[in-house]
């Protein structure tokens, strides 16, 4: 048989609207930083958001009225977070990994791309993807805290935005 009850399935349309509902509510609440590209405690929270809904959604021992706490209180977690990492350095650095440079003045750092397993083509790769024809062209490749890559043109100039990044 394909269900148990029409009861359970009716179950399971009415939570996963409400739950739904209830969801996309409290990641407006928490704002843009819950929709943000990923770091280390952004992926934990979407995890477990996701598992708390399919937990919400199919599991008859635990309620809506839980389940809508749980979401809210991963948003917490994720803003309390965010609130300590912005007021203390320590915490944000324990919380976030630091953006690194990859590629520089024509150098390859070839011991971070190893550490940070990121390839040569992968590096170049974002270069043409950035819209850069010339390697001679780029000042800097960066990982970035949530794992993107960016590329900074212009060789031989002074770069304050690379202040703050690990060599």
């Amino acid at each position: 048989m394909f269900f148990d009850s029409l009861h359970d399935l009716l179950r399971v349309v009415l939570i996963a609207m409400l739950a739904y509902a209830t969801l996309v509510g409290v990641l407006r609440l928490a704002g843009k930083r819950a929709l943000a590209k990923l770091n280390a405690f952004d992926l934990v929270v979407t995890v477990a958001l996701g598992s708390t809904l399919a937990t919400v959604l199919l599991s008859k021992d635990v309620s809506f009225l839980e389940g809508a706490l749980a979401f809210a209180m991963l948003a917490l977690l994720q803003w309390t977070v965010s609130r300590l990492s912005i007021a203390l350095p320590f915490f944000r650095d324990l919380v976030r990994s630091q953006p690194r440079i990859l590629f520089e003045d024509g150098e390859y750092r070839r011991r971070a791309m190893r550490e940070e397993r990121v390839t040569e083509d992968e590096i170049l790769a974002v270069i043409r993807s950035a819209g850069v024809g010339r390697i001679e062209d780029v000042a800097a490749v960066v990982l970035e805290t949530d794992g993107t890559l960016s590329v900074i043109e212009g060789r031989g100039r002074t770069l304050t935005a690379l202040a703050g990044v690990r060599r």
